[in-house]
């Protein structure tokens, strides 16, 4: 009954946005899903699609409308498996569990982080622009978080090398029930068992943040059936927005040379550029929601019950928000941007991405006059946005 009220009340496309072709170049997927409405219909997905940046920020702002608590993710078996995280959940129960994944992650509380992450992204720029010829994303971008972050958050040594696999799964499990999402199966639950088994008292670092996790929940602050999920705060975001950030800035760059001149001649533009890096290329392209009430979006009926699919990538170029949304331009005012996601989840690790991502561009301004490509090969993901490999050639100052 629901579709056929949806199907007579709703544009409607069978586009797919999780076909190979689609995610390795949705601008003109999300162009046409845009043009179509306020909230589109996916045949193919039985969820709306919200690409305009005014429909996806009112999915995100309104908790009440639009819960997380019965999870974010694009099929049911993963909902399952999260929910009661940080990331699904809501009201008392989401500000109990944020306010303890967040504390180490403030501004301030990350000032303490701030020599050691510029002093590590000094070293490996200056390696790196030593050899002239290197990976970006697998030399560069993920050098800060598999090194002060994963020591940060204290995991054990034995099972920390499977940091990246198990993100990279993980958030394949985000997306719809189909081929990639059950690949990742495995890795998730090998992630998980990590969690539960490895992740705890006497075998994390003194001190830590994993530790506090703990610690919080001794005090009665947060559920202990809690902690192994809350974990993944710690071990999936922290690593994927970072490096992807990282890598999707050095091949704008290298394909933007303009737009280097200018950071290499003033530096205090690279804020505004990391924001527009973000912009241009989120490392996290979408998210779910669940429809907890009829909602009108501009005219389009979303019935109670049914999902739908915010996608910050496509909000991020709507020409509705940012004029001439596909230009690069470090100078531009784009801190209204959504990669962060906004509302009461915004991401908790934004401000520890800005600060690595400012702290690599900063030490490449300084060393390298031109960057420019040699080999990129997108990661063909669900839901991340960035590059598998990016072997680039820079010429020094």
């Amino acid at each position: 009954m629901m579709s056929e009220i949806i199907v007579e009340r709703a544009p409607r496309s069978d586009i797919d946005p999780y076909e190979d072709n689609v995610l390795l170049d949705p601008w003109p997927m999300y162009d046409r899903l845009r043009d179509m409405g306020p909230a589109v219909w996916l045949d193919k997905h039985n969820m709306f699609a919200l690409t305009r940046y005014d429909s996806v920020l009112a999915a995100l702002q309104n908790d009440a409308a639009f819960p997380s608590r019965f999870g974010v993710m694009m099929n049911e078996e993963m909902n399952q498996v999260l929910r009661g995280n940080t990331l699904c959940s809501d009201g008392d129960l989401h500000n109990m569990l944020r306010k303890v994944v967040i504390k180490p992650l403030t501004p301030a509380a990350l000032k303490s982080l701030q020599d050691e992450v510029d002093l590590e992204a000094e070293r490996i720029v200056e390696r790196l622009v030593d050899r002239r010829t290197f990976c970006a994303a697998t030399q560069l971008a993920t050098h800060l978080p598999l090194t002060i972050v994963s020591n940060a958050v204290g995991l054990p040594e034995e099972g920390r090398e499977r940091m990246m696999e198990w993100s990279i799964g993980m958030f394949n499990c985000f997306g719809p029930a189909n081929g990639r999402m059950r690949d990742s199966l495995p890795v998730l639950d090998e992630l998980m068992t990590y969690a539960r088994t490895q992740a705890v008292p006497g075998k994390l670092k003194p001190g830590s943040w994993a530790e506090a996790i703990h610690d919080a929940a001794a005090r009665g602050e947060v559920p202990p059936e809690a902690v192994p999920v809350m974990m993944i705060d710690y071990m999936g975001p922290s690593l994927d927005t970072t490096i992807f950030g990282i890598v999707n800035g050095v091949w704008l760059f290298a394909n933007n040379p303009d737009q280097w001149d200018r950071i290499v001649a003033d530096q205090s533009l690279i804020p505004s550029a990391v924001n527009e890096i973000l912009r241009m290329e989120a490392p996290i392209q979408d998210f779910g929601r669940y429809v907890a009430k009829d909602y009108n979006m501009d005219g389009v009926l979303l019935p109670e019950g049914s999902r739908v699919i915010a996608y910050y990538g496509a909000a991020n170029r709507d020409p509705r928000k940012f004029a001439d949304p596909d230009r690069f331009d470090v100078s531009r005012n784009a801190a209204g941007h959504l990669a962060f996601g906004a509302g009461p989840h915004m991401c908790v690790g934004m401000n520890l991405a800005k600060l690595e991502m400012r702290s690599i561009f900063k030490s490449l301004a300084r060393r390298v006059k031109r960057i420019r490509i040699v080999e990129e090969q997108r990661a063909l993901h669900n839901i991340l946005r960035g590059f598998s490999s990016l072997t680039v050639e820079v010429e020094p100052l």
